[in-house]
């Protein structure tokens, strides 16, 4: 899809009500976590924001993921969108999502032109509420992976989410015999699972919407 098109069924379809969960659950694991939906969230519940920034590449719509490093915690060589958690001095979601862009990817937050914000996410097992942030670029942004939060960076195109040889769907097993039937968006031969893939659902939704 041509980055302009992408851009204008965006600025449409952000004029619906939001998918949300209906959206979010189509590329949701299975069985589902019902926390994630649970209006009475976790007392200590922390707030965080992603990023997804599109760019145009030969004309293309793209936007950047990241992979993340093999560490101890629950994300452990995930992918996931550029975004952590929301500090003190972060006026608002945006800001988190601004911030974290510039740090785990070098995105500079003058070159970001936000678009609107997408539904919120629970992650129970990190206890992050997860705001999406949509925004672009004119330009293809410098990309800077900062080595400690960042493995690799993926540029993908949005193109490659309606490919349905890239639509995909796996058992996965956990240490304690338990199962997920998870389904997952194959980019770059990265596993595009749990709730990023249940963000770009509604991303994907959103655009349908433009097109209405």
């Amino acid at each position: 899809m041509d980055f302009v098109s992408v851009l204008n069924l965006l600025e449409k379809g952000m004029k619906y009500p939001l998918p949300g969960k209906e959206a979010q659950l189509s590329m949701s694991p299975n069985p589902v976590d019902k926390r994630r939906f649970d209006p009475k969230l976790p007392a200590d519940h922390r707030k965080g924001s992603v990023l997804i920034l599109l760019y145009p590449f030969e004309n293309k719509a793209f936007f950047p993921l990241i992979k993340r490093p093999v560490y101890s915690g629950v994300h452990s060589g995930q992918i996931a969108f550029p975004g952590g958690k929301k500090e003190a001095e972060d006026a608002n979601e945006e800001e988190t999502a601004l911030r974290e862009a510039w740090e785990e990817v070098g995105v500079l937050p003058e070159q970001v032109n936000l678009i609107g914000r997408m539904s919120d996410l629970f992650i129970p097992t990190s206890n992050f509420l997860v705001s999406p942030i949509l925004g672009y670029s004119d330009v293809i942004p410098d990309f800077v992976p900062e080595e400690k939060e960042v493995a690799r960076i993926i540029q993908a195109a949005v193109s490659t989410l309606y490919e349905p040889a890239f639509r995909k769907q796996k058992v996965l097993e956990f240490s304690n015999n338990f199962r997920l039937d998870t389904p997952y968006f194959e980019v770059e031969k990265e596993m595009v699972w749990g709730a990023t893939a249940m963000i770009l659902s509604e991303l994907l939704q959103i655009l349908e919407n433009g097109k209405a």
